[in-house]
């Protein structure tokens, strides 16, 4: 990690406040409307292939929804300073194929059932096919990465691509664990989740030949926004609605993963509580009577609240990279990105 985001996002205290926060994704998508449809042909054009199954998985979840939030960062940041070329429309799409095959790997890993609300591909093709097509997807997206020629971009999304792998190994290895810290939490979800993000916002400005500084300021927008994007998941985890979220609610209880609401609810909770979080996490007795009482003890230790207001915290740092930028449509839509991504809680 940069030593600048260090500063910015290690020592991000909660707020106390509720949350208001609307915002939409609208200024962000009319901002990126034309190039997005040049990004989707793209998508279905590098899916294919001549073996039949690769472009069935791959087509099944690329289809399957999605904002595609993190390619239209990209595009975002690449026409906050002007860029006229084609090479973002590329780095755009390596970043989806890049989330694509994370979302397929991840599907396995988990076990889960569900993705975007309707059957995983592995579910449907078997967990081997899901894997391969994953790698398929990666390997399409480095050959664009290369095809546009600027080593920078093709570091810093290679960088995420093994940043990405280290996150999700850290997180087996604290999986079912009730020890882990919030610390440790934090470093996971910023390697899983907000490293791609950081990314996806970075290469734009890099494409544009914009300033180091510029290009730092959108890397720490990203890993901050990709940071509150991920504790908003976990709340819904517990509150949510299978539709929105695209899965069951409660696969992250029954999965055994070890998130910030459950972290706080454990430091907060009497030795009885406790032992119920480790027979539940730890020893799988997560049923859905188990589910309820989870829920229950989130609610009275304030876990679920305290969470967001960690999510509404790292949005303020997004926010506050931003702030250096001149106003235009361009960062407007970045912010209102900010509010959408925690709005989502209510």
């Amino acid at each position: 990690m940069h030593e600048k985001e260090r500063a910015h996002l290690g020592s991000v205290a909660p707020l106390v406040k509720e949350n208001k926060t609307s915002g939409s994704v609208k200024p962000i998508v009319d901002l990126t409307r034309s190039d997005m449809e040049r990004v989707n042909a793209l998508i279905l054009s590098k899916a294919g292939s001549d073996v039949e199954m690769i472009p069935e998985v791959a087509n099944h979840l690329i289809s399957s929804g999605g904002k595609r939030l993190r390619p239209m960062l990209t595009l975002a940041t690449a026409a906050l300073f002007g860029y006229r070329g084609e090479h973002h429309i590329r780095l755009a799409t390596s970043v989806e194929f890049m989330h694509t095959a994370t979302l397929l790997h991840d599907d396995v890993v988990d076990e889960s059932d569900l993705r975007r609300g309707k059957s995983s591909a592995r579910m449907i093709w078997g967990n081997q096919a899901s894997v391969l097509v994953g790698d398929f997807l990666l390997g399409q997206a480095f050959r664009m990465m290369v095809e546009t020629g600027s080593m920078e971009a093709l570091s810093v999304l290679s960088d995420a691509a093994a940043v990405i792998a280290e996150g999700e190994v850290l997180q087996l290895s604290v999986s079912k664990k009730m020890e882990t810290t919030e610390d440790d939490y934090i470093a996971v979800i910023r390697g899983k989740t907000a490293e791609l993000f950081a990314a996806a916002a970075e290469v734009g400005p890099i494409i544009a030949g914009a300033s180091d500084a510029d290009r730092k300021a959108l890397r720490v927008y990203g890993m901050a926004l990709g940071i509150a994007f991920q504790l908003v998941d976990d709340v819904l985890d517990y509150g949510g609605d299978s539709a929105d979220l695209g899965k069951n609610v409660g696969d992250d209880f029954r999965e055994g993963k070890v998130t910030l609401p459950i972290i706080l609810a454990y430091q907060r909770g009497n030795d009885d509580e406790k032992a119920f979080w480790r027979n539940a996490i730890e020893g799988g007795e997560n049923d859905d009577a188990a589910l309820e009482k989870a829920r229950f003890l989130l609610e009275k230790h304030a876990a679920l609240a305290d969470s967001v207001d960690r999510a509404l915290s790292y949005g303020e740092a997004a926010r506050a990279a931003l702030s250096g930028l001149p106003r235009s449509d361009g960062r407007h839509a970045l912010e209102e990105v900010i509010d959408f991504c925690i709005a989502r809680i209510n």
